[in-house]
């Protein structure tokens, strides 16, 4: 199998903006740290709203292409209806500093977070909360559509919907299901809206979403765990994608990991019957790289449009020599490779992350980065992976 990737291949690393910008005070996530409801609290995070050129740098020397960001919604309207020209001016300068290092801006519009109004007034499972979405939607991509490259709306929807409203671990802390399913009713009404409205504002945008699509292993437990399978896929990806048909021009699939079926520990009243084994990961999370083969080609059989890898990485608590990141980089692109070799149609892959950042529940603990940062001085320091990745990228043209 030859390493050399299409011509138009897209290289990149993603983030989010509230595990990285730091200070967004305004957000629904914040006023949960407030509350004791997570490890550690975001504080300055990794200060990208001050240091994005730094940063940005970072990703030129990797080679990359392609850079995924999200916007914070509660920096851009601050009050319902108020929209803030500073924190947009801000975002237009950090469009426009991609744009002049020639890096493609894939921006996601909704990763997880909301002003603190919204979900205290509104919150997905209103019905009203469709259309004050759309307005933001709306108001971002007439002001900054023409400096966004990939149009992402939300990301990994099933994820804070399960969290929020059936577990109650994530805003807003309901463990209710007929909550849920009209949040999720709402949500992929919302991204519809969204979709057909930034298609009237520019025809020719690329414009999707992201899935969590991870690999499943029944155990050995054949039937049972066959059917538990696909109980765990409808959940996360069918039951969303059923509602948007026909409104999505790419597949963004984000894989990490492989989650084993543990019968045992399901009868013992564990909240998630597919539990996470590997006992020296911080997050005790199972790397199976050969999962990524496996769920591009369903994701390939079952959807048919293009698919772009807009997340993959994986949790560890090295410094940096972290060797076993730069094992499972180089396993993950042989397994993406392998598919476009059989003639599916994978479009980019972005690293998870680009550096160390707050990682929601579980703190600054687990370090996702190809970059390392020290949380006290802020200072930058690219990890062996970062340059193994550059050097894949260098010779992968």
């Amino acid at each position: 199998m030859s390493n050399i990737f299409p011509k138009d291949f897209l290289w990149g690393a993603a983030t989010s903006s509230y595990q990285t910008e730091g200070n967004n005070f305004n957000s629904d996530w914040w006023e949960w740290e407030q509350r004791g409801k997570t490890k550690d609290k975001s504080g300055i995070a990794c200060d990208y709203w001050n240091r994005y050129k730094e940063d940005h740098k970072l990703l030129e020397e990797l080679g990359c292409n392609s850079f995924r960001l999200s916007l914070e919604w509660s920096r851009i309207e601050p009050e319902e209806g108020k929209f803030s020209d500073e924190a947009i001016g801000h975002y237009r300068e950090i469009l426009q500093d991609l744009k002049n290092r020639n890096i493609k801006a894939q921006v996601t519009f909704w990763h997880w977070t909301s002003p603190i109004w919204f979900q205290k007034k509104y919150g997905f499972h209103k019905k009203s909360s469709v259309d004050i979405f759309v307005r933001y939607v709306e108001k971002i991509t007439k002001e900054l559509g023409d400096s966004i490259d990939i149009f992402l709306i939300i990301n990994e929807p099933m994820v804070p919907l399960g969290m929020g409203y059936l577990v109650g671990l994530f805003p807003p802390g309901k463990k209710n299901p007929l909550s849920f399913w009209q949040a999720l009713k709402n949500i992929s009404k919302a991204y519809v809206e969204s979709y057909k409205l930034i298609h009237s504002l520019k025809p020719d945008a690329m414009v999707g979403m992201t899935h969590l699509y991870n690999w499943y292993d029944s155990g050995g437990y054949n039937i049972i765990g066959g059917i538990l399978y696909k109980i765990s896929k409808w959940f996360r990806i069918a039951s969303f994608n059923r509602r948007i048909k026909g409104y999505q021009d790419f597949f963004g699939l984000n894989y990490y990991r492989l989650g084993k079926i543990n019968l045992k520990k399901w009868k013992s009243k564990k909240i998630n019957f597919f539990i996470e084994e590997d006992e020296d990961n911080v997050m005790g999370w199972i790397a199976y790289p050969e999962g990524m083969y496996e769920v591009i080609k369903e994701a390939h059989n079952d959807y048919k449009i293009p698919i772009y890898i807009t997340e993959n990485g994986f949790p560890s608590d090295a410094g940096l020599d972290d060797y076993s990141r730069i094992e499972i980089i180089r396993n993950n692109l042989k397994c993406i490779k392998k598919a476009i070799d059989e003639g599916i149609n994978v479009v980019g892959y972005n690293h998870w992350s680009l550096m160390d950042n707050y990682e929601w529940l579980y703190g600054f603990e687990p370090k996702f980065g190809l970059v390392e940062i020290d949380f006290k001085t802020l200072e930058r320091k690219p990890r062996k992976s970062f340059y193994e990745y550059q050097t894949i990228i260098k010779n992968s043209k």
